[in-house]
């Protein structure tokens, strides 16, 4: 086992190398000048020139793509362009934020994927079955910015039960310090009950509408992991021994369909993390995703490097989360 995750540590190093220097070609390759921008628009040429010297644009190419994974083996993601600020600290701000919406997503996901997913497999065929799989197929289709803004309208502007966007309203953000980072837990630590009350309700609408594609895709790998499950022997043999159903169900077919299920959860949990940014853009969130779209917008190379390598490093880690969890669901598994 410990050689097993050695190697794949190892494999981290060329997959990196591969993400730094496609984001840096992409984003040299987009339009506009972050010394410019910083500048502004009324700035002589001689200011945006010495504004790009003192930040190195006016290097070459591949020198500063060396600087920058000089920096990175020494654990130096550099500042902000922008404002200046470490993006190591600007990560571990707003990493927390991140993590709680997509913990959020995933358990409303699993909540709802996996028993629609099972009862679709054990009424197969039914109308059940074909309303579970017609709105997976929906959710799956369903564009995220639209559904976020369709939420706002109908919870937040019309009905007005929850909040429309951001973390915790300033009322409460005023009397509230956070510990952790993470506004759920530290409101428990706290015993601020109104503070939980209001974090959870700022909570619901992202949260639902980022859980909706992994919802639909969990329960239509629950589906089919269950239909074939289900048509094993060892199930028919279970059945005809007079072994009750939920028990067929729950603890011989359901326990045997969870490797494929905890493939597609540690994926979409990787893509959660990674792929926050329409969400959190739209419900004000502020997490890694909304903070890489303010420094795509403004030119800001070292927050979307940063951003993404961060998020990268992520989605590999938690992927190789599932693989070794792999043995522990399944003792005939054994890495080498």
């Amino acid at each position: 086992m410990g050689r097993y995750i050695l190697k794949r540590l190892l494999n981290l190093i060329p997959v990196l190398l591969g993400i730094t220097l496609l984001v840096f070609i992409l984003l040299h390759l987009i339009p506009g000048d972050p010394a410019q921008i910083l500048a502004g628009t009324r700035a002589t040429p001689e200011t945006v020139e010495a504004i790009r010297e003192q930040l190195g644009l006016n290097k070459p190419l591949l020198l500063q793509y060396l600087l920058f994974l000089g920096n990175l083996l020494r654990f130096n993601l550099g500042n902000s362009i922008m404002s200046g600020a470490s993006i190591i600290q600007e990560i571990a701000i707003r990493w927390p934020a991140t993590f709680e919406l997509s913990v959020a997503a995933m358990f409303i996901a699993l909540m709802l994927g996996i028993p629609a997913g099972v009862l679709a497999a054990v009424r197969k065929n039914s109308p059940i079955d074909n309303l579970t799989m017609s709105g997976s197929l929906l959710g799956v289709s369903m564009p995220v910015f639209w559904l976020g803004l369709l939420l706002i309208y109908l919870f937040a502007v019309n009905l007005q039960w929850l909040p429309p966007g951001l973390r915790m309203s300033q009322e409460v953000a005023s009397t509230f310090k956070p510990l952790t980072g993470f506004y759920v837990f530290d409101a428990l630590l706290q015993f601020n009950w109104n503070a939980l009350k209001d974090v959870l309700a700022h909570l619901v609408l992202p949260a639902l509408t980022l859980s909706t594609i992994p919802l639909a895709i969990i329960a239509r790998i629950t589906r089919s992991a269950m239909l074939e499950v289900l048509s094993q022997d060892y199930i028919r043999t279970a059945r005809a021994k007079g072994v009750l159903e939920r028990w067929v169900i729950f603890k011989h077919a359901l326990k045997n369909a969870l490797l494929p299920v905890v493939t597609i959860i540690g994926l979409q949990f990787g893509t959660l993390l990674s792929g926050a940014i329409l969400t959190e853009t739209i419900f004000s969130w502020p997490g890694i995703g909304f903070w890489i779209y303010d420094g795509i917008l403004n030119r800001d190379y070292p927050v979307v490097q940063g951003g993404v390598i961060f998020v990268s490093i992520s989605f590999v880690l938690i992927n190789l989360l599932v693989d070794i969890s792999y043995a522990f669901l399944d003792p005939r598994i054994q890495y080498r």
